[in-house]
């Protein structure tokens, strides 16, 4: 069994012994099982899946960073979203808003505000692919 703490900047979303643990890493999805070898690796906006008493629970992640160590795994990142917590025409909203500001943007010269609307887009995004995962 693996211990997985999700950490968000305003609380610690979740503390929990799961049997595994499919991270969405920035060079792409990981799994975790136990008995993993040891990794320090950068999240990227997506899903994030476990298992826990064989039941499967996903959560919306934003950026952060993973780190995998004997029994566990500790997760920092600044969004961790179940499904009932995402408010899908909200998300949609907020991408429509960051892809029209985004055309208004010299994407030579305003390097960090193009970052920081790609983040929004990912995140929002991530939320409602959840979203819409769990209605179909």
């Amino acid at each position: 069994m693996l211990h997985l703490e999700i950490v968000t900047p305003e609380k610690k979303v979740l503390s929990e012994k799961v049997s595994d643990v499919y991270l969405p890493a920035a060079e792409g999805e990981i799994g975790v099982l136990d008995l993993h070898a040891a990794l320090v690796t950068a999240l990227a906006p997506g899903e994030l899946r476990y298992q826990k008493d064989g039941a499967s629970h996903e959560l919306a992640i934003g950026s952060g960073f993973a780190e995998v160590s004997d029994d566990k795994i500790t997760i920092l990142t600044d969004m961790a979203l179940g499904e009932a917590e995402i408010d899908e025409a909200t998300a949609q909203a907020a991408v429509e808003r960051a892809e029209e500001a985004l055309k208004g943007l010299d994407h030579s010269k305003d390097l960090e505000e193009l970052a920081h609307l790609q983040g929004v887009i990912a995140q929002n995004l991530a939320k409602i692919n959840l979203k819409r995962k769990r209605r179909v």
